[in-house]
């Protein structure tokens, strides 16, 4: 599937603007703020029915715009599929699908699989667990309905049992048939959620290690391990043995909501003992492994979004990975850079079609093209 045309309006520092999409490489070039990660963002948002980057709808608006509107032209086997956001700042956001609005958002994640590869993944790396557990959810709510469901299910009994527990602390007082409630209904999705990421893990480690194995030069071996308090006692078991300390606490202790990966290059922690360039290459093999698995998976190509990820490396380092990315299985790619014809003068020699758009202040103009 693949993007034809992508209309913004009054979405961030965009006031009006329609990009007609290459079906191959659309490249975003300009100096930084001048909204190159914004069109990505609309893209993103197309996709998954949210921002990447975890902003509320209120701060996606134009200025002081009272709403904002993505529309998205998808190409599936020759058929169009039309998508529409509209987003009244202040009220519930709505997304179409053929003009036919969904009864859940939920609905639309995996119609159009999506990978974003940015800046601020370096906190995959050096922050704690939780942007970790969001590469795997991000993953398997594109793969899995039932994921999503079961996710959004559990986080909402734990956001209960949380304040349940808060209460308590404060007033003095417990409930412990009020929290077996929460303890008995926790336990299907948070099983359910656990068996996924494990056969994520089995799935997604080979493709991780290729993926750097190709991207390094075979110089470090990439590992990456998967924790889970659930590796120990099944969820029920976990609240049970807790209980005394989350009623200290005030909040729930363990469960998946504390699963964690751990990235590892030659058996020592990425973040403790890699460079700057090796941790760069080990996040983009974990992107590239992402997208692997969710083309297999889903037997079809994800749109695959690039945001300055070329930052401070030389040509022949830009010029490897561009040939990695268009010469191998990846389908539409969406690229932003500050160099204005790096990209598109690597895919004009390949003979590859792009799209190549300078973006000033809020406007997108097409610089220069070739179709294929």
């Amino acid at each position: 599937m693949f993007f034809e045309r992508v209309i913004l309006t009054e979405f961030k520092n965009y006031h009006y603007q329609q990009i007609s999409c290459n079906q191959r490489l659309n490249c975003f070039v300009g100096l930084n703020g001048m909204g190159k990660t914004n069109l990505l963002d609309a893209v993103y948002y197309l996709c998954m029915g949210k921002s990447y980057f975890g902003l509320n709808d209120q701060y996606l608006a134009y200025h002081n715009s009272s709403f904002f509107r993505l529309e998205g032209h998808a190409v599936a086997n020759g058929h169009v599929e039309k998508i529409v956001v509209k987003a009244p700042v202040g009220q519930r956001k709505m997304m179409e699908r053929n003009d036919v609005p969904y009864e859940r958002l939920g609905d639309h994640v995996g119609l159009i699989p999506v990978v974003f590869a940015a800046p601020d993944d370096i906190q995959l790396i050096y922050e704690g667990s939780e942007a970790r557990r969001r590469l795997l959810d991000n993953t398997l709510s594109q793969l899995d309905q039932q994921y999503l469901q079961q996710l959004l299910r559990y986080n909402h009994l734990l956001k209960q049992r949380n304040a349940a527990l808060k209460q308590f602390a404060e007033t003095h007082t417990f409930n412990a048939a009020l929290l077996a409630v929460y303890d008995e209904q926790m336990a299907a999705p948070a099983q359910y959620i656990y068996e996924r990421r494990c056969a994520f893990m089995e799935r997604f480690l080979p493709l991780l290690q290729a993926n750097h194995h190709t991207i390094s030069g075979k110089r470090e071996a990439a590992d990456c391990r998967y924790e889970s308090p659930l590796q120990q006692h099944p969820m029920a078991g976990l609240l049970r043995l807790n209980m005394d300390k989350d009623r200290m606490l005030g909040r729930t202790s363990s469960g998946i909501h504390r699963d964690d990966l751990h990235f590892l290059l030659d058996g020592q922690p990425v973040k403790r003992f890699a460079s700057q360039g090796q941790t760069k290459s080990f996040l983009l093999a974990l992107k590239l492994a992402q997208y692997d698995l969710m083309r297999e998976e889903k037997n079809q190509y994800p749109v695959l979004l690039l945001d300055d990820i070329f930052d401070k490396l030389d040509q022949e380092r830009v010029e490897h990975l561009m040939r990695l990315l268009l010469e191998g299985p990846y389908g539409q790619l969406f690229v932003s850079d500050t160099h204005p014809d790096r990209i598109a003068g690597i895919a004009a020699k390949m003979g590859v079609s792009f799209h190549n758009f300078v973006i000033e202040n809020g406007v997108a103009t097409l610089y220069n093209q070739t179709e294929s």
